[in-house]
């Protein structure tokens, strides 16, 4: 019955426009910091979809976001924000606690904090392995995917994490123009984003250079996820 349940629900966010979907244990979370702090404790799964980009968006990036990019990702921050409010009330509807995460929203904007860092739960959630970039990398799209969550205390069947797979390759390492990617590797995830990043090197790039250029407008930079063997069909 749970695992029907779990297929239901993922095939309606497929119709909804999901690429990917998956359902992660949140107790593969615990300990992690969320805004506010009790925001898990009424829900026992989160519902974790993705959408990918062609990798002709990223394919004319060099040393910095296109406006073409820029406008992709406001265009595919939509969707998830749509895909969640409808699985959002799906799940409502069959009696159950749902609770949609908007996508790419930073609450804490000194910390640069969201609600939930999705990328954690779409790990929990099996849909890739936390790259050297701190980005998930997924077998079939790579870093191209962007990720949103709704949390719910539906009796859904979990999935499983997949194992680090980036091994000695440094591609996102010597791609970064700022240095912030420390190269750094792990079993399941780091045990903070300084581990993996020098986080400030990365965000000040992203805040103080691309996102105040006219053609930009946000906080983007593609250069990492293009150069990711696994993200990239042509190189593999």
């Amino acid at each position: 019955m749970t695992e029907d349940i779990t297929a239901h629900l993922k095939e309606f966010a497929v119709l909804q426009g999901a690429d990917l979907v998956g359902v992660a244990d949140l107790r593969r979370l615990e300990g992690i910091r969320t805004i506010p702090a009790d925001l898990l404790t009424p829900y026992t799964h989160g519902v974790v979809f993705g959408v990918h980009f062609p990798f002709d968006v990223f394919e004319p990036i060099i040393d910095a976001p296109t406006a073409l990019y820029s406008r992709q990702q406001t265009t595919a921050n939509n969707l998830l924000d749509h895909i969640g409010f409808r699985v959002q009330q799906r799940l409502s509807s069959q009696g159950h606690r749902a609770q949609a995460l908007p996508a790419s929203l930073v609450v804490d904007k000194q910390d640069w904090w969201p609600n939930l860092p999705t990328k954690a739960v779409a790990r929990a959630a099996g849909l890739g392995w936390m790259g050297k970039n701190l980005l998930i990398i997924n077998p079939r799209y790579g870093a191209r995917v962007r990720y949103a969550v709704v949390l719910t205390d539906a009796p859904l069947t979990p999935d499983q994490p997949m194992p680090f797979r980036c091994g000695n390759c440094t591609k996102c390492v010597e791609a970064c123009p700022v240095e912030a990617i420390k190269g750094a590797a792990w079993e399941e995830h780091p045990a903070d984003r300084e581990t993996a990043l020098f986080f400030d090197r990365c965000l000040g790039k992203l805040k103080d250079d691309f996102a105040v250029r006219p053609e930009i407008g946000q906080p983007i930079c593609g250069i990492c996820i293009k150069a990711c063997p696994w993200t990239n069909p042509r190189r593999l």
